[in-house]
């Protein structure tokens, strides 16, 4: 199709006012995880500051897109893709000298051991920073204590739906030396809330903390993208499909979850025995029956931060590769099954939820839609107007 003819067709497509502001212009840009961006003023790991340097410098080199792999908080495989949060930000990004506070001498003091302990450009990154971080946040902390500032109890009013519950997830992991929260005491697990009341306020410091410090990542999140517009440079944000079985959105959410299953894909060319990755696959029908709240909400979050959305393994929207949880994990996704198993229910459930998607954010969205995808999503992302992905290696013609 001409360059022109393309312009106008994705300008007639239900994205038409996402294409509007971001322009249907040809741009060019760069994909990088933040744990690698890193400078001089760097602790242990690429900091939320150091994005304004990337941004600096693709202004210079004329690319205008920076992508990023995802920023949700890490569980403990480290994987981005394995999250505990679909909307908490990873802590360990923060740049505590940023933070108001963290100019008092003793924390100084202990701010340049941190440096001289955990230098940055080693092979690889030693993920301890992440608690020795947390440890010089909870002084910062009792030092500020800003739990009655009147921005932070906007940014828990804007974000009741999750970070409630998300502190209260991190706090109760802590008392369980770590353990998943199905492997909690019942009332824990099961979420009495009578329990559940009595816990929070025998824990309420511990659980204002860990509010604070999603605020402070807030901030410091925000503070990039309002430079990235101000040089005229998008973010992309990547939110993963799924996530982590022993994550608060699932723990706060188990009706929404099917936990006799682990998703992954089936047997194709590159895999013999296909993958399991492990995560619960959705329950739709749950999900819908609220509205699809939950699905708003994480995008709402998402798009303070974020111009243009990658839809993760968007082919999961219509049908995902189940597998029985019990299955022994030797056999990988040998056994399992695709989700719906009617086929003829593939093409309306993806196209509902990428119309609930368009109409609930203002961001771009982008499918990764690599591999083996039926024609149902392919016809169905040309109709929106969201682009795919090609690996050009890759193009067969």
């Amino acid at each position: 199709m001409p360059e022109e003819s393309l312009k106008e067709c994705l300008l007639k497509t239900p994205s038409q006012d996402k294409w509007g502001r971001i322009g249907v212009q040809k741009k060019a840009g760069v994909l990088v995880p933040l744990f690698s961006v890193y400078s001089k003023k760097s602790i242990g790991i690429g900091e939320f500051r150091d994005l304004k340097l990337l941004i600096d410098w693709a202004k210079l080199s004329g690319n205008s897109i920076i992508q990023l792999l995802p920023l949700n908080e890490l569980g403990r495989l480290f994987c981005p893709y394995d999250s505990v949060s679909s909307f908490a930000l990873e802590p360990a990004y923060i740049s505590l000298e940023d933070i108001p506070g963290a100019n008092k001498s003793a924390i100084k003091i202990k701010l340049n051991q941190l440096k001289k302990n955990f230098p940055t450009g080693r092979a690889h990154i030693d993920y301890g920073i992440k608690k020795r971080k947390f440890e010089l946040l909870w002084d910062i902390f009792l030092e500020k204590r800003q739990s009655h500032h009147k921005d932070l109890k906007k940014f828990i009013e804007d974000n009741s739906y999750w970070i409630d519950d998300f502190a209260l997830f991190k706090v109760l992991k802590g008392y369980h030396q770590g353990a998943p929260w199905y492997e909690w005491e019942d009332k824990y697990k099961n979420r009495n809330i009578s329990q559940l009341e009595e816990f929070r306020k025998i824990h309420e410091k511990d659980i204002v903390f860990q509010v604070w410090v999603q605020w402070q990542l807030y901030k410091q999140f925000k503070g990039v993208k309002e430079y990235a517009q101000a040089k005229k440079v998008l973010l992309k944000g990547d939110l993963p499909l799924l996530v982590s079985r022993d994550s608060a959105d699932v723990w706060q959410h188990q009706e929404f979850f099917k936990l006799e299953f682990a998703a992954g894909a089936p047997v194709d060319m590159y895999c013999a025995k296909g993958q399991r990755w492990g995560m619960p696959t959705y329950n739709w029908e749950r999900v819908s029956a609220d509205d699809y709240r939950y699905l708003k909400e994480k995008l709402k979050y998402a798009q303070e931060f974020y111009d243009i959305l990658r839809i993760d393994h968007v082919v999961g929207l219509f049908r995902i590769w189940s597998i029985p949880e019990h299955e022994p994990l030797q056999n990988q996704g040998l056994v399992g099954f695709f989700d719906p198993q009617d086929e003829n229910k593939w093409e309306k459930q993806g196209r509902t939820i990428l119309s609930v998607m368009l109409n609930n954010t203002k961001m771009l969205l982008c499918a990764e839609d690599l591999g083996i995808i039926p024609k149902v999503c392919t016809q169905a992302l040309q109709d929106f107007g969201i682009p795919g992905n090609d690996v050009q290696r890759w193009m067969k013609d």
